[in-house]
């Protein structure tokens, strides 16, 4: 008899768990409804960070965003973003505000779990990111996973706070030279990683890896993970695969064959009901083909991005909006703010037009405009059936979590409306 995923458990601060995380995927893509469904099944899933102001202004009818675009008005028409700041206090009163909001509405049979990702630089890297940790960490979340960055300070930010031992903490990486650096650090204040989290080149958003990420292989950089904890008495540190898991076949085959102790999934989890998209674009991610997925520069952190290529996003030419957001300003710049200023000179003065070659990742990701995905993207259309309507319909995150646990091989059951 075949194996299931449901068959196997992790274990956390010595409770199991059913090996499947979901994802933090931004911006409120992974909103509270579709975290909680799957807290509500026992299972482990992500809020994310990003904006986190704004999303605490659209779920609980705050006032972060605009409150900030009142105070730096003036810098708007300036390419000079440096005195565009974040208020502490209410990025720390946000943040609490959010997670105690989700928090409160646990079950207590799953974890949720905020992904914090290190590229939200904030225009005050140190500053910004010791808020953030700290207060999830006031607000009662579960655990945090560290992501999109190295890490290397975020664990000495967090030691003095109450909860630093006692909330799960884990780390993403995409290679052992990464999880090396960090494991360095974590020995400086004794606090070891309770997870680590295998990225691996088929995922979707932002990649950790260069051009080169097609020479790499999941399965290969899970069994150096593995290996590189086995051997230096970390065993005990669970190791979840990410990026491709399409089934629950695969994921029995990363835990099995490549010594995983779990996986971590998002791309199945961007058609769910439950899910922040809106239905319209869910609708173009099932119709999408294996030839409409890229991985492009557009992004201004510096990083590959996999996303749909007729994401809207990629097309825009929309003034940069940092006096709201700038979520990844640095020293008063983007990217994207140097391209659209040095556009803008060129229109007025009739000079030859620089490339458009960046966008404004925090407006478009806020406004759900980039279309991240993963490499099996196409793959959705199995997941379910067609209406009568010829619109797909959208299943429950309890369909999508139910076909992982309990489907062999490669097989799906493809999702239909309940009765």
């Amino acid at each position: 008899m075949q194996e299931k995923l449901g068959d196997y458990s992790v274990t956390l601060r010595g409770r199991q768990y059913k090996p499947l995380m979901v994802g933090g995927m931004g911006v409120n893509i992974s909103n509270s409804r579709l975290v909680l469904a799957v807290e509500k099944l026992g299972g482990i899933a992500h809020l994310s960070d990003a904006l986190l102001m704004d999303v605490c202004d659209r779920e609980l009818g705050t006032h972060y965003s605009q409150t900030k675009t009142r105070r730096l008005k003036q810098y708007i028409n300036s390419p000079d973003k440096s005195e565009d700041s974040f208020d502490l206090k209410d990025l720390e009163e946000a943040t609490k505000l959010y997670i105690t909001h989700v928090m409160r509405q646990k079950t207590g049979r799953g974890l949720v779990l905020l992904n914090c990702m290190e590229k939200l630089t904030m225009n005050a890297a140190s500053e910004t990111l010791r808020v953030r940790l700290n207060a999830a960490l006031d607000a009662g979340i579960d655990g945090i996973t560290m992501g999109a960055g190295l890490h290397l300070s975020s664990l000495r930010l967090m030691k003095d706070n109450p909860r630093f031992r006692e909330a799960l903490l884990g780390i993403i990486v995409s290679s052992v030279r990464a999880l090396k650096v960090f494991i360095q650090r974590a020995a400086q204040v004794e606090r070891m990683p309770d997870y680590v989290v295998v990225e691996g080149p088929l995922a979707g958003g932002h990649l950790g890896f260069g051009d080169d990420w097609a020479e790499y292989r999941l399965e290969d950089i899970v069994r150096d993970v593995r290996k590189f904890l086995d051997d230096n008495g970390l065993q005990q540190i669970p190791v979840f695969a990410a990026g491709g898991v399409f089934t629950g076949g695969d994921a029995v085959r990363m835990i099995r064959e490549a010594g995983a102790s779990g996986v971590q999934v998002a791309t199945r989890f961007t058609i769910a009901q439950e899910c922040g998209l809106p239905d319209e674009v869910k609708q173009r991610y099932i119709s999408s083909q294996p030839e409409d997925v890229e991985v492009n520069h557009f992004s201004t952190t510096g990083y590959p991005m996999r996303m749909l290529k007729y994401s809207p996003a990629i097309e825009s030419d929309v003034k940069p909006n940092c006096e709201t957001y700038g979520y990844l300003l640095s020293k008063g710049q983007c990217s994207y703010i140097k391209e659209w200023f040095a556009r803008k000179q060129a229109r007025e003065s009739g000079a030859p037009m620089p490339e458009h070659a960046k966008c404004c990742l925090c407006t478009h990701m806020r406004n759900y405009k980039v279309w991240t995905c993963g490499a099996t993207v196409s793959r959705l259309k199995e997941t379910t059936v067609k209406l009568p309507d010829g619109s797909w319909y959208l299943p429950t995150a309890e369909q999508i979590y139910n076909d992982y646990m309990t489907s062999t091989g490669d097989h799906i059951e493809a999702a239909r409306p309940q009765s």
